[in-house]
């Protein structure tokens, strides 16, 4: 890959576009505690059936294997649910990059209709009434659970849901025998071929806005699609087509793919990128390069690699 040299120090391409995934500054270890019982409790839900985790599951990727999850009127959400995994290192949050702060977002999610469609009148007494609750936020709040509090509970346990150690990770800091031949090749195209222009960065995306859509479609299957239910949240006047560009973080074990899960495959997804936004038809052995290239971005949680479910349906949910 091309280098420029500043000084005596020979910078690669990829280390002025990437960057390895560093630990967040260390978190308080009781409010991440609380935090995640928050996330896994129904508690939190108007009537205490799903949680956090319900489209969430740290176990699977940090998202579920749905193209969209169903809500609480029965109404599939707009839109497939991301990963939670990295999160804090999104600069744009939600798929249209409403949101710029974690406590905006869990608000939004905790008092939609049809997503937790609680209220804090609700969240609070409940939360005030459970001994267990009221004693963990006396405790490290020096009050009782509210509106603040609970927020930053959720929000400090988020921002600990960090995945280090991808081998691109390692490759970045300097180990060149991290990746292999094939993987290589797959960065040098991703790299050369543009995807590096939007999916860039610490979470290679998470970072802008762009437009699904550059080229026309090639197929129904490729055309942008925007479920109706719901309202855009920026109103008149606003592109249907734009959406804020995913992280790659952990995508080879996050699918369904795209706003609205259409693709299961990822070299399906990769193909519809490369026509869509590159204008390029890719070739299979570029699709598989540059696929082998994006399975060295899966990291770690708890010590243990994140690793890829079977996919799901709306029934045995």
């Amino acid at each position: 890959l091309c280098a420029t040299i500043t000084g005596n120090a020979t910078e690669t391409r990829e280390h002025r576009t990437f960057a390895p995934l560093d630990i967040s500054a260390p978190l308080d270890p009781e409010k991440v505690a609380l935090g995640r019982m928050l996330f896994s409790d129904p508690i939190l839900s108007s009537r205490q059936m799903i949680s956090c985790s319900s489209c969430h599951d740290l176990n699977e990727g940090g998202t579920v294997r749905l193209p969209r999850t169903v809500g609480y009127d029965g109404k599939e959400h707009r839109f497939n649910a991301p990963t939670i995994f990295n999160v804090a290192k999104n600069y744009l949050l939600g798929w249209r990059g409403e949101f710029k702060s974690l406590e905006a977002l869990n608000e939004k999610v905790l008092l939609d209709v049809n997503l937790m469609a609680a209220d804090w009148a609700i969240l609070e007494a409940r939360l005030s009434s459970s001994p267990i609750y009221s004693q963990w936020f006396n405790r490290i709040y020096g009050h009782g659970p509210d509106r603040v509090s609970l927020l930053d509970a959720l929000v400090t346990f988020q921002r600990s849901l960090i995945t280090p150690n991808a081998r691109f990770d390692t490759y970045l800091r300097g180990d060149s025998s991290a990746l292999r031949p094939a993987e290589l090749e797959g960065l040098h195209l991703f790299m050369s071929y543009g995807c590096a222009s939007c999916h860039q960065g610490m979470n290679l995306g998470g970072n802008m806005m762009q437009k699904f859509g550059i080229f026309p479609p090639t197929s129904q299957l490729d055309a942008v699609i925007v479920p109706s239910e719901g309202k855009s949240p920026i109103g008149h006047g606003w592109d249907e087509s734009l959406f804020r560009v995913p992280s790659l973080r952990n995508v080879a074990v996050t699918g369904p793919y795209f706003h609205d899960g259409r693709v299961e495959s990822l070299s399906e997804a990769v193909s519809i990128m490369g026509q869509r936004q590159l204008g390029r038809t890719l070739s299979s052995p570029e699709i598989e390069a540059i696929v082998a290239f994006l399975n060295t971005l899966t990291g770690e949680y708890d010590g243990r690699k994140l690793h890829a479910t079977a996919p799901a349906t709306a029934n045995n949910r």
